[in-house]
């Protein structure tokens, strides 16, 4: 019986920061608060969560992190973004995550939407509107992923009862 304690413990410890890694760019949210669900369900030997349900959300965690570098280009791009724009952001993305590390991941695809923007010579409202579309995209991503982390917690807590 303590030792299940310990378990569901470090379960939620992880999911909680999980969801802190949501906020946090230094911290890989979804897969943590996936690892919280995996340990418990293996502890319990897949009893009250499933390895079906478990495979499932891993499943969603690897969309998750598809999503992170997909939703900048899918905003710039319903913000009517060239293909330098949609360029800038993947080449954003991967500079930024090269020099700020996690961070660049958040600031590299708005700084390249824009300036891809720029390149094609558009003018400076129409770069505003792709790297606002981007921002767009990783808002998006990052609200879709909190939702994943609390349904997992949800999860949880309904195995718990």
């Amino acid at each position: 019986m303590t030792n299940l304690i310990l378990i569901i413990i470090l379960a939620f410890a992880l999911m909680l920061v999980g969801l802190l890694g949501v906020a946090l760019p230094l911290l890989p949210g979804a897969p943590l608060a996936w690892l919280g669900l995996f340990i418990y369900a293996w502890y319990t030997g897949f009893e009250e969560i499933s390895i079906i349900l478990i495979l499932v959300f891993l499943g969603l965690v690897f969309l998750s992190a598809l999503l992170d570098v997909v939703a900048p280009l899918l905003g710039a791009k319903t913000n009517k973004a060239s293909k330098y724009g949609v360029l800038g952001v993947f080449v954003g993305a991967f500079v930024g995550a090269i020099t700020l590390g996690p961070i660049g991941l958040i600031v590299g695809p708005i700084f390249g939407a824009f300036l891809g923007e720029l390149y094609a010579q558009k003018n400076s409202n129409q770069a505003l509107k792709s790297a606002l579309g981007a921002f767009a995209g990783i808002v998006v991503g990052t609200l879709l992923k909190a939702i994943l982390i609390l349904v997992m917690m949800g999860y949880l807590i309904f195995a718990l009862f």
